[in-house]
């Protein structure tokens, strides 16, 4: 592909770009500390009676995922040394669906990235594809994990947030990490047959399926807040995580970040990733929902993005649904990875590849100059590093008296140009 726009250029040259300043939002602060968290999961462990259903010698898988979830190491050893004060065996398993592109390899270095390594963890990890039946819905296989089936018992680890693509009683959570993480890319696949309409009926459907055919000895509910710090961790029986996750999932939505400005000309999003989000960005906070039915976050007319995370290994989902990227998101995009996830989640919209410009600055310009109205200068810009981390944001100068009366915003700094340097990239 040719990205060497030279006509593109003459005419995005002259676009006003609007002088930005940067503020940091104010949300609710209730983080647990650090250094408590895993006195205070054992505790929780020890109080429901996970330490009775665990006998000594029991093989204990216990799951990990592919998010970038706040202290998941910190919480995954303390599980691990938990099973170990009971006299049981623990090893981890990656629980992450079809990512990692479907390979047991891939699975294991996003694991490693994440900081979860035989070592850090102080216990095996083993990593494979191979599912095993577990019950069967409608004639079809329920499949899980083979070596998580084949354990003595499972704990089972996740956070529950609101989902990317659907809403249900059940999105993000412990009915998906045993539906969709543990069922590896078969079980995710068979998971998203039906569509993404139906995986709020789906995923309660087979997860139920599986907490009634697998020895789930525990489960362990995770909930953020909008710094991205662990503010609350249950510990769900079995018998409870169907009854308790909804609730759990209400306390998620109360508790998630937002942009305070609820519309805009313009989002920039400096990154995009899968350790951000599953779709990239999370349309939660920036409005980008590939599904007209879905609605909530912000508001906005265009939407570019500027880089791809390393961490996301060229994964580019999200990026369909954006207006314009730079030829730096382009020269990192990996089709196989991204492309296996597609056909896995049965979803196109973010896997598609909007205008490629040659930099950040025409980039920026080329989403300007396609809105309506002239004056490019005074239009609404929000830029933000990430869908996670929106703390700290930028606005343009058209919101400087708003953000100086809201109560809820620290103005940082007055409005100035963006800088960019030679080659038109932001500095």
């Amino acid at each position: 592909m040719n990205i060497d726009n030279g006509s593109v250029s003459k005419l995005l040259a002259g676009t006003a770009i609007p002088k930005m300043f940067a503020v940091r939002q104010k949300f609710e602060g209730n983080g647990i500390p650090t250094r408590a968290l895993p006195g205070l999961l054992a505790n929780s462990m020890r109080e429901d009676g996970v330490g009775k259903r665990i006998a000594p010698g029991m093989r204990i898988a216990i799951t990990a995922g592919s998010r970038g979830i706040a202290n998941v190491v910190s919480i995954t050893r303390t599980l691990a040394d938990f099973v170990r004060e009971c006299g049981g065996v623990p090893f981890i398993v990656p629980a992450m669906g079809s990512h990692g592109g479907a390979t047991a390899e891939g699975q294991l270095r996003l694991l490693a990235e994440l900081g979860i390594t035989g070592d850090a963890i102080g216990c095996e990890i083993r990593s494979s594809m191979e599912v095993a039946a577990v019950g069967t819905v409608n004639g079809d296989d329920v499949c899980i994990d083979k070596l998580a089936a084949e354990a003595d018992g499972v704990i089972v680890a996740g956070r529950v947030k609101p989902h990317t693509d659907f809403r249900g009683p059940y999105e993000s959570g412990i009915m998906k990490m045993l539906v969709i993480g543990l069922g590896k890319q078969r079980g995710a696949e068979f998971c998203h047959n039906n569509g993404m309409a139906k995986m709020a009926e789906t995923i309660p459907l087979l997860g139920r399926v599986i907490l009634e055919n697998v020895n789930i000895v525990g489960a362990v509910a995770i909930i953020e807040n909008a710094y991205d710090e662990t503010c609350q961790i249950h510990v769900l029986r079995p018998e409870d995580v169907a009854r308790r996750e909804p609730e759990l999932l209400r306390t998620a939505f109360s508790l998630m970040p937002r942009i305070l400005f609820p519309e805009c000309d313009l989002l920039i999003v400096d990154r995009i990733g899968k350790n951000f989000s599953g779709g990239g960005m999370d349309p939660n906070i920036t409005g980008t929902f590939y599904d007209p039915s879905l609605s909530g976050g912000l508001k906005c007319k265009r939407v570019c993005v500027l880089d791809l995370s390393p961490e996301s290994h060229g994964n580019f989902s999200g990026l369909g649904v954006c207006d314009a990227t730079t030829r730096r998101v382009f020269e990192k995009i990996d089709a196989d990875s991204t492309y296996t996830n597609a056909l896995t989640c049965k979803v196109l919209a973010d896997a598609k590849i909007p205008c490629v410009m040659d930099n950040d600055r025409e980039c920026i310009q080329m989403c300007l100059k396609t809105l309506p109205g002239s004056n490019t200068a005074a239009m609404r810009v929000i830029r933000i590093p990430n869908s996670l981390h929106i703390e700290k944001i930028r606005l343009s100068e058209s919101y400087y008296n708003e953000a100086i009366a809201h109560p809820l915003i620290e103005v940082l700094e007055n409005p100035a140009e963006m800088r960019f340097a030679a080659t038109g990239d932001l500095r």
